[in-house]
């Protein structure tokens, strides 16, 4: 099955979900005949949309001293079967360890601290990265990487991934791996004795411990580095806002700007207390948010009469389906800054004002019932962003 159709797949389950109808569990649940044909009929009006928030930082997760990574999957909040995301800290001197994914790939937003990432493409070419705040890394699914905390601060990042069944637990990780092949088996590969392997660990470390790394990357193992032709790194908070408005701005990256983010973009949004992102919709993506501060309150519409309003505070995440109307408002009285991903490199947004204003008024003034006069008061273009 190919990427495209996979996912179209799972775009269709999260709408027979959302239907009342059991969503699969794993890609090979799907139904084997005509898809179309097992899709149930929607939802009838009246009938109420799931929860689509969760409260990320307040689950357990897994946790190692004061190291953590805590993840939203389908498994804790069912409606995100696009987007599943991760909040990962790690001590000094600590690493998640190599490993790679084999059905997502991973883009990360750094909130605090700094680390360094290891990762190797399929040519065998291999970089090192150092990350700081506001930045963002990409790696394509089924590249091998390692992440290190850098200096004597903890570092705090958000992993997101473009596909809500994958699971940062379920990562194929190295000592998991090693340690799970024959010893005589390992020993021919590596050219070692077996005694040389003796003190490998025999089940996943997950979480390594170590000295800090030093401040400046060492080579690998092979001598000179042989680079990728593109970067994983972007440095998203250290650009100019993509649009800035009274309430409010916004900044982001997709491919176009970042090549190898070919599944991914990433927004940092602002919001200024009272300020709303208009009604809006997403005609090729689903949204993942994490909320990095303040209060929100976030809206979504799923046709037939249904729709539901939720509240999300610093560390709760959201998530919205493709093509569902939604809005997102600064509820609190203090700055709202919102992580928002969407598993696509293409941004598209089609936003309430923009479309009113696209038809004329008599037009408009028949659906609502008020005169040409009122319909002339409406915004002439986007608004994105409105009030604050």
């Amino acid at each position: 099955m190919s990427d495209t159709s996979r996912r179209t797949l799972f775009q269709t389950a999260a709408l027979a979900g959302l239907a009342g109808a059991a969503v699969p569990a794993a890609a090979s649940e799907f139904p084997s005949g005509p898809f179309w044909n097992n899709v149930p009929e929607p939802a009838l009006s009246g009938e109420e949309l799931p929860r689509f928030t969760f409260a990320l930082e307040k689950s357990d997760g897994r946790v190692d001293g004061g190291s953590f990574g805590k993840e939203a999957t389908v498994k804790q909040l069912p409606i995100s079967t696009g987007i599943a995301g991760v909040s990962m800290r790690l001590e000094p001197g600590v690493a998640r360890e190599l490993h790679w994914h084999a059905t997502a790939a991973e883009w990360a937003f750094v909130l605090d601290g700094r680390c360094r990432t290891t990762v190797i493409d399929p040519e065998g070419r291999s970089a090192t990265n150092d990350f700081d705040p506001g930045d963002v890394w990409y790696f394509p699914r089924g590249h091998a990487h390692s992440i290190q905390c850098l200096g004597e601060k903890p570092v705090h990042f958000i992993l997101i991934f473009d596909n809500g069944y994958f699971s940062e637990f379920g990562t194929f990780s190295v000592t998991d791996w090693l340690g799970h092949v024959p010893k005589p088996l390992l020993a021919k590969n590596l050219g070692l004795p077996e005694a040389a392997l003796a003190a490998f660990p025999t089940k996943e470390v997950y979480f390594t411990h170590g000295p800090v790394p030093p401040a400046e990357p060492a080579l690998p193992l092979q001598g000179a580095l042989r680079t990728p032709p593109e970067t994983h790194r972007f440095r998203l908070m250290a650009q100019e806002p993509h649009s800035i408005h009274e309430g409010g701005r916004e900044w982001r990256v997709g491919a176009a700007d970042f090549p190898i983010s070919t599944t991914m973009t990433g927004v940092v949004l602002d919001l200024e207390p009272g300020a709303l992102r208009e009604l809006h919709w997403h005609p090729n993506a689903d949204e993942w948010q994490y909320v990095v501060s303040g209060t929100i309150g976030v809206t979504l519409f799923g046709a037939n009469g249904r729709f539901r309003a939720e509240t999300l505070e610093a560390g709760d995440v959201g998530y919205i389906p493709q093509g569902y109307g939604h809005s997102i408002e600064n509820t609190g009285t203090e700055l709202a800054r919102i992580l928002i991903a969407f598993n696509t490199g293409d941004y598209q947004a089609i936003d309430l004002s923009a479309w009113l204003a696209a038809n004329p008024a008599y037009l408009l003034a028949d659906h609502f019932n008020v005169s040409v006069s009122e319909i002339e008061k409406l915004p002439r273009s986007d608004v994105f962003i409105a009030g604050g």
